[in-house]
């Protein structure tokens, strides 16, 4: 159990309790251009302010004990009172430029703010919040721009009775982070406009889902593209469509071919009934003629893909049996016949293999480690990442980490969401509906699914390198629309999906969407 005890200082009442952290007092700490006992351990157990480090607040809060991340001490802040606390560094005589902040943090949860924050440093503050009730720890980065030689590091609780964070191992050095991708998938839309549905900004004035979407800071969209879907939609018609508006609103754009004429995913890899009698040559030559197909009337109307997914989910494989993982040479052939013709549309089209399930690493690796032996190309790695189905933050992690190092590859969460309330709005049953189903910490509300969305985030652009490139919210716009359910051979079938949308039951934008704004 993470809960801290505190030792030597059990009897220390909170100094001054209730204190809101707004602004720094005078700087008194020694300051240092560089960082100093980022790991703890400069003091042992139970010290009163590490070593290089100073607090204000309720002090008493803030003090090392065992346990650390990496050596043997941590800092905790912790307090069988409510409390608000600052741990602190002030750093001067720094070069100016860009700088990281890279620390490992676990926390209780429950806490008003729990968070690092560089300020003072002459341009903006930056701030990122601890993952809420990690019992692991995880790794998070925050960067700056230092332009006037100095900057505070600081860290922070604003806690109820017996939260607790920890904190350890923090660098400070030369480089930026931030992520290219902050994007959704929004293959519903176009059948939700043409049944009906509507979308306001979170005023409540009625707009366009694309322009909404982008002016809260998104610049990626995810588009599926199903062969010959019973209902019509999802096809290479309605991708142009969707397409155009897309880049008209400056975004960028990613296919993602199921070759399926519905849903594939982990359990199902259905041919296309198109597809269904040919034999595997055939199948190759069909999967470069779709992908080509669809790519290229992209490219010909100025809408060209900035990145494909050849395959949805394909843990098992896709095109099933001839492509399953039951015969990895036949499932490389038909991967390499998609690459090899969104490569001949446009040679900067990145190409990605979107498997599900980040939490398990052993798996992930167990597929790319073929997919490397049997000559797959790719240029992208993607992961499905649902926290109630898939594991916690720092089991994504680790697999985020392991693949990116391992295959020299970048990578990026193709899939997450987050329910902001449980009930449902039609006939059909949410996907997730009860409290017990939700991750530890994160409640279905508007603003858990937006911590929820930043904690996704923080891990993707913690991984080593440069590597994470960004998320992908699923799926922004399905709200509950008559006659835009999840089965496209059945008109009726419901939504078990729109209380994870970024749009409300009132159809408004939700809070959510300030997860684009994530640097």
């Amino acid at each position: 159990m993470f809960h801290p005890r505190r030792t030597l200082r059990a009897l220390l009442l909170p100094l001054v309790a209730g204190l809101a952290l707004t602004a720094l007092p005078a700087q008194t700490a020694q300051a240092a251009s560089t960082l100093t006992n980022g790991g703890f351990e400069s003091d042992g157990a139970a010290a009163a302010a590490p070593t290089g480090w100073s607090e204000y607040g309720d002090t008493g809060a803030s003090y090392t004990e065992s346990g650390g991340h990496g050596g043997s001490y941590r800092l905790s802040q912790y307090s069988s009172a409510a409390y608000k606390v600052e741990t602190y560094q002030y750093l001067s005589g720094l070069t100016n430029g860009s700088y990281t902040l890279t620390a490992w943090v676990r926390s209780g949860g429950g806490q008003n703010s729990a968070y690092l924050a560089l300020k003072n440093c002459g341009s903006s503050d930056q701030r990122t919040d601890l993952p809420v009730s990690t019992s692991s720890w995880v790794r998070i980065v925050t960067s700056i721009n230092v332009t006037n030689n100095q900057c505070t590091i600081s860290i922070n609780s604003d806690a109820n009775a017996g939260n607790w964070i920890n904190v350890d191992d923090l660098t400070f050095a030369s480089g930026s982070t931030g992520l290219s991708i902050k994007g959704s998938d929004i293959s519903s839309l176009a059948k939700s406009e043409a049944k009906g549905g509507v979308y306001r900004t979170s005023s409540g004035t009625t707009g366009d889902a694309v322009t909404i979407l982008r002016s809260a800071g998104m610049n990626y969209a995810r588009l599926k593209v199903w062969v010959n879907p019973a209902d019509g939609y999802n096809d290479k018609a309605h991708v142009l469509a969707v397409a155009k508006r897309v880049k008209a609103a400056g975004m960028k754009l990613l296919v993602d071919f199921h070759y399926s004429d519905t849903w594939a995913d982990p359990g199902k890899q259905t041919k296309p009934a198109a597809w269904a009698s040919h034999s595997y040559s055939q199948l190759k030559t069909d999967v470069y003629n779709h992908t080509y197909d669809v790519l290229n009337a992209l490219k010909t109307r100025g809408t060209t893909a900035d990145m494909v997914q050849v395959g949805n989910e394909i843990n098992g494989g896709m095109l099933w049996s001839d492509g399953s993982t039951a015969n990895w040479s036949q499932l490389a052939g038909l991967i390499n016949s998609g690459y090899s013709a969104a490569k001949a549309v446009s040679s900067g089209t990145q190409v990605a293999l979107h498997l599900a399930n980040a939490g398990d690493d052993a798996t992930v690796r167990w597929w790319f480690d073929n997919a490397r032996t049997y000559g797959i190309t790719y240029d992208v790695i993607g992961l499905s990442y649902y926290g109630y189905w898939h594991g916690s933050l720092a089991a994504a992690q680790t697999t985020l980490d392991d693949v990116a190092a391992r295959y020299a590859k970048p990578v990026f969460i193709a899939e997450t969401a987050y329910p902001f309330r449980l009930d449902n709005e039609d006939s059909l049953a949410n996907q997730i509906d009860t409290t017990g189903e939700l991750v530890t910490g994160y409640p279905a509300t508007t603003a858990g699914q937006l911590a929820w969305m930043n904690a996704v985030a923080n891990i993707v652009e913690a991984v080593p390198n440069g590597r994470g490139l960004g998320v992908f919210y699923w799926e922004a716009t399905w709200t509950a629309v008559t006659g835009n359910g999840w089965d496209p051979t059945d008109s009726t079938s419901g939504n078990g999906w729109e209380n994870q949308a970024l749009f409300g039951y009132d159809d408004k934008a939700l809070p959510a969407m300030a997860w684009f704004s994530h640097r």
